[in-house]
């Protein structure tokens, strides 16, 4: 892995080296002692994949709270997206400051977004699928959303997106009690 971009303290993107010929292309995506090298110390706990068939799918933004907040590394296995994370840590210099990367299959880039972040997406292209790890069990208790068109994101979309009830009715980032705190518990 190389590090491609780090910023708002701790984001970090990354290129994971392919190892290309006639066949295709082979690429190690997860090396523990290489993300400590770049003061990424989790023990990844979970997997997930989601797969939105059409192009324009918004999900997020997203985060669990303590004591079940879950850092996060992102890639996306097909298609194409723009995952984006928002500081929401009550306190930092960046607080409600976004960054976003467009992550493919074919770029193979990854993102490790932090505990005290909210997580999201749009889906550029049909039938995309991201594929994250979790350094925290999934929570139903400690869910929670913000609306994806309170943050100032420039969502490279057109129309308006495919939303969940859940992410169209979220709360907004002015309205957000955040359980984070700069230096404390992020």
């Amino acid at each position: 892995m190389k590090l491609v971009s780090s910023s708002l303290n701790g984001l970090k993107l990354f290129s994971s080296i392919r190892f290309e010929d006639n066949r295709g292309f082979f690429s190690e995506l997860y090396h523990k002692e290489n993300l400590e090298e770049f003061g990424i110390e989790h023990s990844f706990l979970q997997d997930n994949q989601s797969l939105s068939v059409l192009s324009g799918t918004l999900r997020g933004l997203h985060f669990q709270a303590p004591p079940f907040a879950q850092a996060k590394l992102v890639r996306c296995g097909r298609g194409a997206l723009y995952d984006v994370a928002v500081d929401i840590r009550t306190g930092s210099p960046t607080f409600g400051h976004w960054k976003g990367f467009k992550l493919s299959a074919l770029n193979g880039h990854q993102l490790y977004i932090p505990t005290g972040f909210a997580h999201g997406f749009v889906t550029l292209e049909e039938n995309t699928e991201i594929v994250y790890k979790c350094s925290s069990y999934y929570e139903p208790i400690s869910e929670r959303s913000i609306r994806w068109d309170s943050c100032g994101v420039e969502w490279p979309i057109k129309t308006s997106p495919v939303l969940s009830e859940k992410d169209a009715t979220a709360c907004s980032l002015d309205e957000l009690d955040s359980p984070f705190i700069f230096g404390e518990n992020s």
